[in-house]
């Protein structure tokens, strides 16, 4: 992973019209910085495609082929590539995920955009946002889903896959959407995610607790290298948004509050990329932004995932809140255990934790095991506010919990 850098969507008539230009700015922009810099990706606009520019969406390809050719005449055409973001809207389906389908409105532009990744081993850039699914279905569940809780998870008709969180869903309906027009090889990218943590009175979703949890248990699911249901063990690349607030952007409040650090540079939440409370972690490396073309989604610089140093200190075990219904334990038992990589066999039948056979003892078992091998950080022993961590190692006769330092 590497540091991206955008041109503008003003930028883009003039480098469409003057291969100069194009050189000029790949002069400034990258060759002024590179290789100190590790720049591996060119964005030339921002969602441009969906942006409804009748003037600007013709010129985009140009633009990037021409960027493209000033790169290759630095000998850097392999190490760097071009691409531009799109949002999530270039889909005219994406539920099921097998079902995936680039709209029909956008096909000649999108085909020539593909075309030139395929050629190029360049990058789909794509801008999936499990915050504003949420918005569109404001119920529990859908919470649970969006933020890599515990849930009952949604089956995709079309392959019987069971997709346990939105992030996944969204990434795979555009995979379908690539094999579907022939370009399965192209790579997806994931240049913008993110969530709110605050926003206006009558937005539902933006919170501390509700951002905290997405970020920390996306990057949880990346550093897995797990992968999703139609990709498995391929971590997408996957750019956090946002380094900063937003702090003058206009629209909704949620707009202006996507933020891991406040334009002050003080910290608004810590989801384990920083160091100390005040220092980011490097190399956590901004994204050079596009201007927005669209007022819902945000476009300030991001954060790619990068491993974080594993906790320290006293030993500790995940376990369930005293008092938490059978049922809200089962969900965490089946979630813990559908996990890839998390071994439940200690709770079967025959295994040294299967006795005592109930729902606690096997959840609590389950949530522990998925904790340790998670990355031992808070947001892993969440379970939606129904466990908390302990010092007291709760293993017993032959049943042994991981934990400890």
């Amino acid at each position: 992973m590497g540091i991206v850098i955008g041109a503008s969507n003003g930028d883009i008539p003039a480098l469409a019209a003057d291969p100069n230009f194009a050189g000029q700015w790949v002069n400034s922009n990258v060759l002024a910085y590179y290789p100190a810099s590790k720049i591996i990706v060119v964005n030339v606009g921002n969602e441009v495609v969906t942006s409804g520019d009748q003037n600007l969406i013709p010129q985009l390809l140009p633009a990037m082929q021409n960027v493209q050719n000033a790169l290759n005449a630095a000998s850097l055409g392999v190490r760097i590539k071009v691409s531009t973001v799109h949002a999530m809207s270039i889909l005219s389906q994406s539920d099921p995920p097998s079902s995936g389908l680039f709209s029909p409105v956008f096909g000649d532009t999108l085909k020539a955009l593909l075309q030139f990744h395929k050629e190029n081993g360049s990058p789909l850039m794509i801008n999936p946002y499990p915050f504003f699914a949420y918005q569109s279905d404001p119920r529990p569940e859908t919470l649970a889903f969006c933020l890599f809780q515990p849930n009952a998870g949604r089956v995709d008709s079309g392959t019987g896959i069971k997709y346990m969180n939105m992030f996944d869903a969204q990434v795979d309906a555009v995979h379908s959407a690539l094999n579907a027009w022939g370009f399965k090889e192209v790579q997806i990218v994931v240049a913008e995610t993110g969530w709110p943590y605050k926003g206006d009175p009558n937005e539902v979703g933006p919170s501390v607790d509700n951002a905290k949890a997405y970020n920390g248990n996306l990057i949880n699911h990346l550093r897995s290298m797990v992968g999703t249901p139609l990709m498995p063990g391929i971590s997408v690349d996957t750019y956090i948004f946002a380094l900063y607030d937003e702090d003058l952007k206009p629209g909704p409040g949620s707009e202006r509050s996507f933020g891991l650090f406040k334009p002050d540079l003080s910290t608004t939440y810590d989801v384990g990329l920083s160091k100390h409370a005040q220092t980011p972690t490097a190399p956590v490396t901004p994204v050079t932004p596009a201007p927005a073309t669209t007022p819902t989604t945000p476009t300030t610089p991001v954060t790619p995932v990068t491993p974080a140093p594993k906790p320290t200190g006293s030993a500790a075990w995940c376990m369930p809140k005293p008092g938490i219904p059978d049922s809200d334990l089962q969900a965490n038992l089946d979630y813990a255990c559908s996990m890839a990589g998390i071994d439940c066999s200690p709770i079967q039948a025959g295994g040294p934790c299967f006795e005592p056979n109930t729902v606690a003892s096997h959840a609590a078992y389950a949530m522990n095991i998925l904790y340790q091998t998670a990355g031992r950080n808070p947001w892993n022993c969440d379970f939606s506010q129904t466990a908390a961590l302990t010092s007291t190692n709760p293993s017993y006769d032959g049943c042994t919990y991981p934990g400890g330092n």
